[in-house]
């Protein structure tokens, strides 16, 4: 077996083109028959690192997963792609069971998915015995470790299946394992020598932001009703608190439900199912119940509180955006979860109790930091990020530094003159002057520095005191109440002199005003661009189509297509089959269920909304006659396996050639693609190919030299290697692909001659 048939494979079942970095090495692994672990993000695409080679194998492929939702999520997106799959676990009857057997032995099953416990069992030793099994994958590796973040010890019972099965190749993967737990995986699960890929952690669609915990239920509110459409998901830290939000919300008529481990199986399977299908918009979640959803349209996740350790985190943001398109986070954090924490170690083994909190410590480190936190992230994960990322908090509205002395001399003093009996809540309310009744009682008033930062607000100064611990000046006595204590550092800013600088927090306030400055430059520039407000009024129309689609077929609207495609169908605006089928996603199953119906869609679009063809933003509709041949191409493929169809062939000529010589003519992009059955990008790409061999095509037809030198200011924010999607969305698609194409194109020749 070779990669062409993993190629094909690709593109018929999946849609897509091309493998993503290190799949198809994995996959070639596989097919040599060595054994793998494989770490990449969640929605990295670690599921298709197995899943090509089963459909392209003999045999069976099984697939140990821990969760119950997740194994049904993904075969049912496997069906739906037309692959042949199927789960037992313990939510099934005798019957159920037996009916899957009898289909594994008589070959009609290509994956089968199987709980940890269904694994390690005695009655499925001998159905794994009798099977043609060409691959075993283990997901969620990192459960075997104890060094890992979610230990399940059912997990560490799976090395048998290697000393059973040893000519039987074993891919684990995972999305978070730090060296430890990497050696742990490979030691337990018997894997023989095997190939170790480290995918890149980076997953630039997720942008990242932390907020003070201050008022989180006001902003979350305020967050979810800015984004109507969206589903998301709120990790909370305890079930009490995902039940309490989700009464917020459903009170504020936002849908939404909790869902935690102390739920009923049918309770949970309720939950997760409207979710699925968007019924639900929000889910609340505990952090210690990890949700194993495979929804591809997850539009934003917020952590309620602060996550115990990175591991944890990564993961959990990583359920938002695993279909490419942007997502949001958003992670509200307070002094009472890192005390939570502490007090949950506490009360654990002293070695166990040490990893958690170094963990929880580069958790806090995160949560604080003033530089770009996707390096933070990336770099936690080995992985050496220099450039900043654009995309987070820190890099889109970077901190304002203040002359904090004062404000760290008036905590200082407070802590002095209370003889280090306090901790970080009752230091703020010395400082602002509260006449709560500890402070009273405890005489508190009657000290020099009560109310001397009274003109502060509450969420500034929890701020600073935090930045004051986290610079050295003070320290926590977790095991004495949380009292605050001076360092020795202290005394170099109390009488030494010595100048502290503090950055000055956001205010709710000043953060809505960002997001509203955000959203009136958005709408600016969609009005100004008519492609741009196709793209976003297309995309809300077929979304709308794909969800009454999906109730009337009774499935979940991303399992139809992802939120990416139909964003890629609404950019490109198809016409044909032929344009079609180029988008990534729609794969063979996928044209021949619903590929007509969203064309018949699109085309009411545009004769609901004429003014966008007669703009010019939509090229009128061509319908090649060669097309009509693609039934019988396809039907000489299927002998191996589906071959995307081709264009139709107009002569030997390069087809480059072609196009330079009908644009010598005189026609324009849109009147050549028209003639051509290409897309306008194809012949764009065509022109500046021709402009970077020499042809004197004249670059500023196609985009002014000023825009040329604002796009080459934008490639130094960018970092390297240049991605041309990345370049498009920095500068908030106000330049089209062809336009940055000729700026990179002019730029480099200009380069080149001086």
């Amino acid at each position: 077996m070779n990669i062409s048939n993993a190629q094909a494979a690709l593109k018929k079942y999946f849609g897509y083109d091309t493998f993503r970095p290190m799949q198809a090495d994995i996959v070639q692994s596989i097919y040599d028959r060595r054994d793998c672990l494989v770490l990449m993000p969640t929605g990295g695409g670690k599921s298709i690192c197995y899943q090509i080679p089963a459909v392209t194998t003999e045999g069976v492929t099984v697939v140990v997963s821990p969760l119950i939702s997740l194994m049904k999520d993904q075969v049912e997106a496997l069906k739906a792609n037309g692959i042949a799959a199927a789960f037992m676990n313990s939510s099934q009857s005798y019957s159920e069971s037996q009916v899957i057997e009898n289909q594994l032995f008589e070959n009609k099953i290509k994956l089968i998915y199987v709980s940890p416990e269904k694994a390690v069992s005695q009655s499925f030793l001998p159905i794994l015995k009798n099977l043609n099994i060409s691959l075993i994958a283990i997901d969620e590796a990192h459960c075997i470790s104890a060094w890992g973040h979610d230990f399940r010890p059912e997990y560490a019972q799976l090395g048998f299946l290697k000393q059973q099965m040893p000519h039987i190749p074993i891919i684990a993967l995972t999305a978070t394992a730090d060296k430890l737990t990497r050696k742990d995986i490979i030691e337990k699960l018997n894997l023989n020598d095997p190939s170790v890929f480290i995918s890149s952690f980076d997953r630039p669609n997720l942008s990242l932001e932390v907020r003070p915990g201050q008022k989180r239920m006001e902003q979350i509110l305020a967050f979810i009703k800015s984004r109507p459409q969206q589903v998301g998901i709120i990790y909370c830290l305890s079930r009490r608190s995902t039940e309490e939000v989700a009464v917020k919300l459903l009170s504020n008529n936002i849908k939404a439900a909790a869902y935690h481990a102390q739920m009923s199986p049918r309770e949970r399977s309720k939950v997760q199912e409207d979710f699925q299908n968007d019924k639900v918009q929000v889910v609340c979640a505990t952090v210690a119940f990890g949700m194993g959803i495979d929804k591809s349209n997850v539009r934003w996740v917020i952590h309620y509180n602060l996550p115990k350790n990175i591991e944890s985190y990564y993961q959990e943001i990583g359920r938002s955006g695993r279909d490419g398109a942007p997502a949001e986070t958003v992670l509200f954090y307070s002094f009472a979860d890192v005390n939570a924490y502490r007090e949950m170690f506490g009360q654990l083994e002293s070695s166990n109790q040490e990893i958690q909190n170094a963990k929880l410590d580069r958790m806090l480190q995160y949560a604080d930091a003033q530089i770009c936190r996707r390096r933070i992230l990336l770099n936690y994960f080995s992985e050496n990020h220099t450039e900043n990322c654009g995309n987070c908090d820190i890099c889109n509205a970077p901190p304002q530094y203040i002359d904090g002395t004062i404000l760290t001399q008036m905590a200082l003093s407070a802590v002095a003159r209370t003889q280090e009996q306090v901790n970080m809540s009752l230091l703020v309310d010395i400082l602002r002057g509260s006449s709560k009744y500890e402070v009273i009682e405890r005489g508190y008033d009657k000290i020099k520095t009560y109310g001397v930062g009274r003109n502060v607000p509450i969420t500034e100064w929890q701020s600073y005191v935090w930045q004051i611990i986290q610079l050295g000046y003070l320290e926590i006595a977790y095991e004495d109440k949380h009292k605050l204590k001076m360092t020795p550092s202290a005394k170099e800013v109390l009488f030494n002199g010595q100048k502290v600088q503090l950055f000055k927090p956001l205010s709710i306030k000043e953060r809505q005003e960002i997001e509203k400055k955000a959203k009136e430059q958005k709408a600016k520039t969609e009005a100004a661009t008519p492609r741009l407000r196709i793209k976003n009024q297309l995309f809300d129309y077929l979304r709308e189509f794909r969800r009454l689609l999906a109730i009337e077929k009774g499935m979940p609207p991303y399992i139809i297509f992802s939120d990416a495609t139909l964003g890629e169908m609404a950019a490109s605006v198809p016409r044909n089959e032929y344009e079609m089928r180029q988008i990534s996603g729609i794969g063979e199953q996928k044209w021949q269920q619903y590929g007509q119906d969203f064309l018949d869609k699109i085309e009411t679009f545009l004769s609901q909304n004429p003014d966008f063809i007669e703009s010019g933003a939509v090229m009128q509709k061509v319908e090649p006659k060669q097309l009509e041949k693609t039934d019988l191409i396809e039907k000489a493929a299927e002998k191996v396996l589906q071959k995307p169809p081709k264009a139709p062939q107009e002569s030997k000529v390069p087809t480059q050639t072609v196009t330079y010589n009908l644009f010598k003519t005189g026609l324009s992009i849109e009147e050549i693609a028209e003639q051509r059955f290409l897309s306008p990008t194809t012949i764009q790409s065509h022109l500046v190919q021709l402009y970077e061999a020499g042809e004197p095509i004249d670059v500023f037809q196609f985009v002014s030299l000023a825009d040329i030198q604002e796009i080459t200011e934008g490639v130094a924010f960018l970092p390297e290697p240049l991605k041309l999607k990345e370049l498009h969305e920095f500068f908030s698609e106000r330049f089209t692909y062809g336009q940055l194409k000729f700026a990179l194109a002019y730029q480099e020749k200009n380069k080149t001659v001086a």
